[in-house]
């Protein structure tokens, strides 16, 4: 009798705690919110022992560019991220890139060209060859814009 008693009050226990807290579904602004900042994020497959002959290019192309894009105030941020595990899954490099907001995505003329003189012609002719050689090391796997759920 005792053990069927204990039986009965884990099974209401249990099921007052899901009804109580469980919703079905969650509603936007009532529950939660979303960030500002919009991530841009390139899923990368670089083939097995080429992570640093990537890496070396994207020091001297990307990354370059990536930091000079943040010093002029056009992304927020950047980053690199490689897997602890880069013979499994669809993809073993992640590169980043944070706008402060959608409208930062949109094309400009003005950010264009004053991105391009700094950038210059050199930086510009090293890029286009060192790039050309990506695809002996690497595949593009995917393309993600991305915002931030914030729970309440």
């Amino acid at each position: 009798m005792f053990k069927r008693f204990k039986y009965l009050i884990l099974i209401f226990t249990t099921v007052t705690c899901v009804s109580t807290f469980a919703k079905e579904r969650l509603e936007v602004y009532q529950d939660y919110d979303f960030g500002s900042d919009i991530l841009s994020i390139t899923t990368v497959k670089i083939d097995a022992n080429m992570e640093d002959v990537y890496l070396a290019g994207l020091s001297q192309t990307w990354a370059r560019a990536m930091q000079m894009n943040k010093e002029m105030g056009y992304i927020k941020d950047w980053k690199i991220l490689a897997s602890d595990l880069p013979q499994s899954g669809q993809f073993n490099m992640l590169l980043m890139v944070t706008f402060e907001k959608a409208s930062d995505l949109e094309p400009n003329k003005e950010r264009y060209n004053a991105f391009m003189k700094k950038w210059g012609e050199k930086n510009r002719d090293l890029a286009i060859k060192i790039s050309a050689k990506y695809p002996e090391v690497r595949e593009l796997t995917g393309q993600y814009l991305m915002r931030e759920i914030k729970l309440k």
